[in-house]
């Protein structure tokens, strides 16, 4: 909990049953809701469902410029559904979670192509398209076509949870059917339905948060269950723990004349269809015994042994990615043989690339001493 002053939307004594949860939601939303966010001047479904993607396990605020430069690249689905996959990987670089943007590329091709550009009008339709799940399609098309399905996010699992005092695991089956049956005995009368449906997501964000959340700002205080048994902590109880395995990528930075060489990744597997920096084995193989014979084998360049750059651990949701990268200078670029996954990248040439966030972070860094471990300095 935190200091801030008690806000008056929670000093009434509420009922959580029938429409007292709606009615209380609407209540507080209608003053102390976010009003003015983007994507909410517009029912434009296109305009909605990006939104609704981009925002899946990531922050408004991150988003939002996300969105802003989307939408200057791509006004239209039309525009989206003819662009490049890398052009759409480009713009989503940074953002993670890059499947959403393959994804995103691929609905827009199946709309034009099978719907004559028109989004299904409904969440049934909607949850055909490839990315788009049943909470996500009942979103859109509740803000879109006024459909009175219910939502189940992240926040209105942990609303729901401790509003109602519902143990368990939100992810295990048993306890997200109760959440979806809970969830839908809830709706407000359909006039209602986009602001309700925005009025849970602001609530969880701002309000009913993972840690310190503001039970002093809640509309639902005095009628939530976790809060009068001291659960609030406690509930939505947390994923069991299990260790997550680590994996070791050891990345080649091989850089010439102002240039770095990088390396599209097949469509599936982490950072699928986007550029990296090229892959190197556990050990190097074939002739000789240095990484130098190995990349004269593998792309015809003749190097030095490399000089090893500091490693870090980037995170994912099922395991942790152990990144060793190796720096190798050339003293210009060799022609590439013919393979299309390669390409010399010019260093101004970084922000039209699809990169992901750790590789970007590995060519800002390679000319910061501090990211070196050679000679005894780190």
């Amino acid at each position: 909990m935190n200091d801030t002053p008690r806000d008056d939307t929670a000093s009434a004594s509420v009922s959580l049953q029938g429409t007292g949860f709606a009615t209380a939601l609407l209540a507080w939303h209608a003053r102390h809701g976010r009003h003015n966010l983007p994507w909410q001047r517009s029912r434009d479904p296109y305009r909605v469902w990006l939104s609704e993607i981009m925002l899946q396990q990531t922050r408004v605020d991150t988003v939002i410029p996300y969105y802003t430069r989307f939408l200057d690249h791509f006004p239209t689905l039309e525009a989206l559904a003819a662009a490049e996959t890398d052009a759409v990987l480009a713009l989503w670089s940074g953002l993670g979670y890059y499947a959403r943007a393959r994804n995103l590329h691929r609905a827009a091709c199946v709309i034009v192509q099978e719907h004559q550009g028109k989004f299904p009008g409904d969440s049934t339709g909607l949850a055909t398209l490839p990315g788009i799940g049943r909470s996500t399609a009942a979103a859109i098309a509740a803000f879109s076509f006024g459909e009175r399905a219910p939502i189940l996010d992240g926040n209105v699992k942990r609303v729901l949870c401790r509003a109602f005092g519902i143990d368990g695991f939100p992810g295990d089956k048993a306890v997200e059917t109760r959440l979806w049956s809970l969830a839908e005995s809830l709706l407000p009368e359909r006039d209602h339905i986009g602001r309700y449906t925005q009025a849970q997501m602001d609530l969880g964000a701002t309000v009913c948060t993972r840690s310190r959340p503001r039970c002093e700002a809640c509309p639902l205080a005095s009628g939530c269950e976790a809060r009068r048994t001291g659960r609030v902590s406690q509930l939505p109880a947390p994923r069991p723990r299990k260790a997550l395995p680590t994996r070791t990528a050891r990345l080649a930075v091989i850089r010439a004349e102002g240039r770095i060489l990088v390396e599209k990744r097949p469509p599936s597997g982490i950072w699928g269809g986007l550029y990296s920096l090229p892959e190197l084995p556990a050990e190097p193989t074939g002739a000789g015994t240095g990484w130098g014979d190995w990349l004269a084998a593998q792309y015809g360049m003749e190097v030095g042994e490399p000089l090893k750059l500091q490693g870090f651990v980037h995170p994912f949701t099922h395991f942790r990615l152990a990144i060793e990268p190796l720096l190798f200078d050339l003293n210009r670029p060799p022609a590439l043989a013919m393979d299309a996954a390669l390409r010399w990248l010019e260093y101004d040439a970084l922000d039209a690339a699809g990169l992901p966030a750790p590789v970007r972070r590995i060519i800002d860094g390679v000319s910061q001493e501090d990211l070196f471990t050679h000679g005894g300095k780190r």
